[in-house]
């Protein structure tokens, strides 16, 4: 039987391809970073979230590299390197570096660049990613504050920040079937070519796709592919089970969104009509963040007794962004909210809270730390890429939403599930 370890470099993304693995029958258990000693009874699918999408290229490389050793020491022997949609890179890395590590580290030569997700608007086509029926370089990822994304060619990107050789496989080559797409994959070998981009317009084209790469060692993408893939390798309809384990728990609720995407900004603006909201306040996190902290959890407190869940946010547009971040410096600004976000985190499941709504990777990673949540069960799916996800050792609920995941009522029908 096969069983596939996921290498994801963020949290979100992690709950994201867990949560389409599940949905596509594959019995699937979550860890957040590499594990020292753990069980993984009846797995099919391991995924390994790590913190490795924007810290220097090394550490992203020897995480990587020890998440791939552990999930070999679990018996997988088939791997999925999971990035974003939108591909958060830059030219330095980390996506083309940590590739290059995995390929040789596993003995292999050649492996496909897919970060296609049609059914959130994340397309590939003549190797150009798209966001809507915009290039990825037009929108809003643009002026993203860590990972700016000015080139919408696939190809170029993974030359620029790797070692080897891109080439493409259209989607013309794809409508032909799967023989086709193996065909053109070894065309290309033969020409040396390392990172083989996939066009996908629609979801038939990745379950193609996955009926084409059954066999390869090392796939690398968003969580779209894991679609095809996962109904390559599924032995067993397992969904309904692991949605049960995974099913939230717990009355008292907080949203906590870090994410400064366009979609986030629409849903903390059309959920601030429906619930009592806060805006946290860098200035007053860099002055004395633990008296604040204290004071937004009293606040939460205060205003919990609500038909909805209070917000706590740090969400900017990319105007107000710009100008925190001129005043205190990106990093400075950003490290005293995460370290904030971690500090009313902590108190709140201190004092009982026991279901948290989280907008944003960086964020996600830093609450479910806090938390102290190593591993835990993949629940119903809130929207697509998105599940609640329940601790396998704590009363702890959470649903951890990437940046431009979702609806604008997201928050909201995050609530609804019980």
């Amino acid at each position: 039987m096969t069983r596939l370890g996921v290498i994801a470099d963020d949290f979100t993304g992690a709950t994201d391809i867990a949560s389409f693995l599940v949905q596509n029958g594959l019995a699937t258990i979550q860890f957040n970073g590499v594990p020292q000693q753990q069980e993984t009874p009846g797995a099919q699918a391991i995924v390994v979230s790590l913190k490795s999408r924007s810290c220097p290229v090394d550490q992203a490389i020897d995480l990587s590299l020890a998440a791939l050793r552990w999930l070999q020491e679990q018996g997988c022997d088939r791997f999925y390197f999971k990035y974003c949609s939108t591909f958060d890179s830059t030219e330095q890395g980390n996506i083309g570096p940590v590739t290059d590590a995995l390929l040789a580290e596993l003995g292999e030569t050649q492996t496909v660049i897919c970060p296609a997700l049609p059914v959130n608007g994340r397309t590939v086509y003549l190797g150009h990613l798209f966001v809507g029926e915009q290039l990825l370089s037009d929108s809003g990822m643009r002026h993203h504050p860590v990972t700016p994304m000015t080139d919408s060619n696939l190809l170029r990107l993974m030359e620029r920040q790797s070692q080897g050789k891109a080439g493409l496989i259209a989607a013309s080559v794809q409508d032909q079937g799967a023989e086709a797409i193996r065909t053109k994959l070894n065309e290309l070998a033969s020409q040396g070519v390392n990172y083989v981009v996939l066009d996908a317009l629609n979801e038939q084209h990745l379950l193609i796709q996955g009926e084409a790469l059954r066999d390869m060692r090392l796939v690398t993408g968003g969580s779209g592919l894991a679609t095809g893939l996962a109904r390559q390798w599924s032995t067993s309809a397992t969904q309904e089970d692991a949605e049960t384990k995974g099913r939230p728990r717990g009355d008292r609720a907080i949203i906590i969104s870090g994410s400064c995407s366009q979609m986030t900004n629409r849903q903390v603006n059309a959920y601030r009509q429906l619930a009592p909201s806060c805006e946290v306040e860098v200035t007053r996190c860099l002055e004395n963040v633990q008296a604040y902290a204290g004071q937004l959890c009293d606040w939460v407190a205060d205003n919990s007794d609500q038909p909805l869940a209070p917000l706590l946010y740090a969400t900017a547009d990319a105007q107000q962004l710009q100008a925190i971040q001129q005043k205190y410096g990106a990093q400075r600004s950003s490290a005293a909210v995460e370290e904030l976000f971690a500090l009313v985190t902590r108190e709140l499941k201190a004092r009982g809270w026991q279901r948290f709504i989280v907008a944003g990777g960086e964020t996600s990673g830093v609450v479910a730390q806090s938390l102290e949540v190593t591993a835990f069960h993949i629940g119903p799916t809130i929207s697509p890429g998105v599940p609640w996800v329940r601790d396998i050792h704590q009363p702890l609920s959470l649903a951890l939403k990437s940046g431009n995941f979702g609806d604008e009522q997201f928050f909201r029908r995050a609530q609804e599930f019980s």
